[in-house]
This record gives C-alpha cells, sequence and structure tokens, in this order.
C-alpha cells in the first residue's frame, strides 16, 4: 500500500488530523487496533473548547453536535455551603460544549467514509519503520494478511499506552511526569444532573464534580485514592459523598449507576513531539488530570498544527512549520498543563495537607470567585486559548 501520510490510531486526533489532511488535498491511511463499534461505543468525557466546535462546525463535521450538544456559559464553583457562577461569555466572550467524544469520533469516521477516506479496523502487529529517513514504513497485519504501508509521514495518534511513542529511541526524548496521590471514583447515573452547568465542590471530604452527558445522565466524580478498588465503593457509599460533597447548595437526583469505575490522576509531557517524519499528537505525547478538560481539546490544537504544516510542505515545498511542529505544540500544551495542575491542587486534598493548606486553598476560591481579573483568567484558559497554527 501506498499513501501520503500513515495514521496510527484512529481517536480524535487521527481522524481529525485525516480530515484535515483530505480537505487539502492530502491523501491518509488510518489503522485501529479495535473495531469501529468499540471506539465509537467507549464513553469519554466531552467538554469541547469554543475554538473545537467552531472547527468541528468549520469543517463540517459539527452539525450534528449543534443539535444534540449542550452549550455552556461558564461553570459553578462550590465551597463555604455557597455556589459560585463564573460566566466565561461575559468575561470573554467564550463558552463550552459538552458533546462526548465518542459523539465527535461518531460524526469523524461517518465523514471520513463518506468522504472515500481508508480506516482499517482491527489491525494487529503494528510497527513502524525508516522514519527517521524520507520513506517511513507501518507494517501491520489486517484480515489474515501482512501489509506494508508505505507513506511520507507518519502521524501517531495512538493514545499514552501505543507503539509509536515507544518506537522513538529513549535516548531522544525527555519525559516529564507527575503523579498524583489522589483518583477519582466516576459515574454515570440515569438521572438528571442537579444544574444545567457543571459544579466543581470544594469540601473537607474531598472534590467532587457533577458534570453530565444530557439533560438525563449524570456524569458524577468523588475524589478517592489513587490505589482504591472500585469494591470499595457501593452504590450507596458514592450517593452518601455526593450528597455531602454538593454541601446543600443544589438538590441531587439518584438515578440507576449504569457505569462505574476508577480513573488515577496523572500529568505526563514528552519532548520533543517529534523524531524524523514520526510526529505524536494527542495522549501519545501527553496526558493531563481532567480536572481541566484539556484531553481532547489539546489533541484536536495538536493535528490542527500538522495538517497545517503538511498541508504547507506539499503545497509550497515548505518544511519550516515541520521543523517548529513540536516548539509549536508544546507551548499550549505546558499552558494546559499548567492550568490542569492550577485545578487540581485549587479542589483536592491530600494527606500532606494540614488546617493551613485548607485555609490558603477556602481563600483562593475566595478570591477567584471575587476578583474579576482572577475569573477572566480561569475563562481565558478553560474555554480555550488561540490555536497558534
Amino acid at each position: 500500500m501506498r499513501t501520503q501520510v500513515g495514521i496510527v490510531g484512529a481517536g480524535p486526533a487521527g481522524l481529525m488530523l485525516s480530515h484535515l489532511l483530505h480537505r487539502a488535498g492530502i491523501e491518509s491511511v488510518i489503522l485501529e487496533n479495535r473495531s469501529r463499534d468499540y471506539i465509537e461505543s467507549r464513553i469519554r468525557a466531552g467538554l469541547i473548547e469554543q475554538w473545537a466546535s467552531d472547527l468541528l462546525v468549520e469543517t463540517g463535521v459539527g452539525t450534528r453536535m449543534q443539535h444534540e450538544g449542550m452549550f455552556h456559559n461558564g461553570v459553578y464553583f462550590a465551597f463555604g455551603g455557597a455556589l459560585h457562577y463564573i460566566n466565561f461569555r461575559e468575561l470573554v466572550g467564550k463558552g463550552v460544549t459538552i458533546y462526548g467524544q465518542q459523539e465527535v469520533i461518531k460524526d469523524l469516521v461517518a465523514r471520513r467514509l463518506a468522504d472515500g477516506g481508508t480506516i482499517l479496523f482491527e489491525t494487529s502487529d503494528v510497527s513502524i519503520h525508516d522514519f527517521v529517513g524520507r520513506a517511513p514504513k507501518i507494517r501491520f497485519r489486517h484480515e489474515g494478511g501482512d501489509v506494508e504501508l508505505a507513506c511520507d509521514f507518519i502521524g501517531g495518534c495512538d493514545g499514552f499506552h501505543g507503539i509509536c511513542r515507544p518506537s522513538i529511541p529513549a535516548t531522544a526524548l525527555t519525559a516529564y511526569d507527575r503523579e498524583y496521590p489522589f483518583g477519582w471514583v466516576g459515574i454515570l447515573s440515569e438521572s438528571p444532573p442537579p444544574e444545567h452547568e457543571l459544579i466543581y465542590a470544594y469540601h473537607e471530604r474531598g472534590f467532587a464534580l457533577y458534570t453530565m452527558r444530557s439533560p438525563t445522565l449524570s456524569r458524577l466524580y468523588v475524589q478517592c485514592a489513587p490505589d482504591d478498588d472500585i469494591e470499595n465503593w457501593p452504590d450507596a457509599r458514592i450517593w452518601h459523598e455526593l450528597h455531602a460533597r454538593i454541601g446543600g447548595t443544589r438538590k441531587l437526583a439518584e438515578g440507576p449507576m449504569l457505569q462505574k469505575g476508577i480513573t488515577a490522576m496523572r500529568s505526563f509531557v514528552v519532548e520533543p513531539m517529534q523524531y524524523g517524519r514520526l510526529f505524536l499528537a494527542g495522549d501519545s505525547a501527553h496526558i493531563q488530570p481532567p480536572t481541566g478538560a484539556k484531553g481532547m481539546n489539546l489533541a484536536l490544537a495538536d493535528v490542527s498544527v500538522l495538517a497545517r504544516a503538511i498541508t504547507e510542505f506539499y503545497r509550497n515545498g515548505r518544511s519550516d512549520l515541520l521543523e517548529r511542529y513540536s516548539a509549536t505544540c508544546l507551548r499550549r500544551v505546558w499552558k494546559a498543563q499548567r492550568f490542569s495542575w492550577w485545578m487540581t491542587q485549587l479542589f483536592h486534598l491530600d494527606a500532606t495537607h494540614n488546617a493551613f493548606d485548607r485555609k490558603r486553598q477556602l481563600a483562593e476560591l475566595d478570591y477567584v470567585t471575587s476578583s474579576e481579573a482572577a475569573m477572566r483568567s480561569l475563562a481565558e484558559n478553560y474555554a480555550g486559548l488561540p490555536v497558534e497554527i
């Protein structure tokens, strides 16, 4: 097989990269080790920054989001028995959209296939070769046969546990890693959310987050130990903690739990995000605590930069944007890491915290919700910084 860009991974990064390249007249092939049904049904968070929702609409894959997405103008912070609203729209003229990542994937898959794109599902034994030179290759098995895909560039969009990043010599990369001393118990409940927009709650029992997937489906989280076992969290205990941590600021309806699990919290960045003609994007290059809601947004930002750079290479013979890909992306990545860390430390308690730390957190929450300058900074980061391409 032969194509211009070989893409490993059919998540938001890989699919959007292929879609943007197609719009520029550039061919690509996507390899995915899971089935179409699996990637379209795998539930993931779905808070989309303003620029990213605009991108989906502008590139023709945002129609369903416009009809089914939940558009939010701000967020609530709950602490001290009160609810404080921060209106992003009034502060910076932007909002966010709740629309599940799996829904974005459905829309992108449907569009790529309708446009004649090639997505090879259920591939196995994927390996990448010769990406230091000008003739990269991807080898894999598909439908019982061995296949070699020749290409000009490789998009490593296969996630944190994928094969692309480990294929780069360890000596060529620097990894920045931080694990946090807490995790989240997360549930999907068949019940209406307590508010029409997100609630971030600070409480002496630990952090809680009240979000949603639809007007009738709530996505709810409570802080727990990072190595906790979900067996230690029967439904009754989860509901008890959710009621306690919202602090009576809103009525919380209960319903059947459709999903339940524990998520560890981690920050990770690898530099550089490119090696030869292999370009890492999304979770293959960086992950961050979900407190800042940056995962899918960073993936879309990465491939927006990469698609522009590849397009300029083919159209005008320019390689400078490709050479600057990593540096361009990392400026945004580190700002998102800083914001995600800041949101995490603002709301979470850990074993090292004493009375001073709790008073400091409450003072910071009070400042953030009472200072226009502080609220504006929060709104600017949460709703999405501009993408530099």
